[in-house]
């Protein structure tokens, strides 16, 4: 495939991401702040990574009035999360000071954490970061479908070329009314101001996020467009 073949690719992925996430309903807060959970797979494979997820953490985690807690996973059966809070030098820090550690894949313990959270305290989005899926699809399907049916969207972000992960990460996303995208060095400042604009809009709706998109890149300006519709 040619590089600009490649290019058009990747721009095909982003528009398609950006059509899903305009199509979500507008979050209703009645005067409470948006909170975002943010899942990370810290196993061996996603070590590399570990710098971009930094940096797409703190530009969501930068969007005013939001509450945000990360999650990860790692080794055996290791599972962590932080409080929710609105300090983006502590959390940016935990982050960064994640040693990532081999082991196979909880994304079934990340859901099932963010259907007990939202029925302590609602929540407006769950984004995950992840390069693979080693579990049972069907159980994932089960409890997207769940996280949809409580207006809780997942924002699933996959590196890398597995097409297993695609396939799982797309349905989880379609079943819980949010978005899939792919990511890579080469799209990824693109996809860091896209989930900005979805922490923006999980924090404030479309008011807030036609007010960010206004000095934001045109993706994110056809996103705004869209929802308006």
């Amino acid at each position: 495939m040619s590089e600009k073949s490649k290019d058009l690719t990747k721009r095909s992925e982003v528009d398609a991401f950006l059509q899903k996430v305009a199509a979500l309903p507008a979050v209703q807060k009645s005067g409470t702040q948006g909170r975002l959970m943010f899942a990370l797979d810290a196993t061996a494979s996603r070590e590399q990574a570990m710098q971009l997820q930094a940096e797409m953490f703190l530009a969501a985690r930068d969007a005013g009035g939001l509450q945000v807690q990360l999650t990860y996973f790692r080794g055996f059966a290791e599972f962590y999360k932080t409080p929710w809070c609105r300090d983006s030098g502590t959390l940016l820090g935990l982050m960064t000071g994640i040693q990532c550690r081999g082991g196979t894949t909880q994304i079934e313990r990340v859901l099932r954490h963010a259907l007990s959270e939202n029925k302590a305290k609602r929540i407006h989005c769950v984004v995950y970061v992840g390069d693979s899926m080693e579990e049972s699809a069907e159980i994932l399907y089960q409890l997207a479908g769940q996280l949809g049916m409580l207006n809780v969207p997942l924002f699933m972000f996959q590196e890398g070329a597995d097409p297993l992960a695609r396939a799982s990460f797309t349905r989880m996303a379609k079943l819980s009314k949010g978005a899939y995208s792919h990511f890579d060095s080469a799209s990824a400042a693109q996809l860091r101001e896209l989930l900005r604009a979805v922490a923006v809009y999980a924090s404030g709706g479309l008011q807030a996020l036609e007010q960010f998109s206004s000095q934001a890149s045109e993706p994110v300006r056809r996103l705004t467009k869209q929802m308006r519709s």
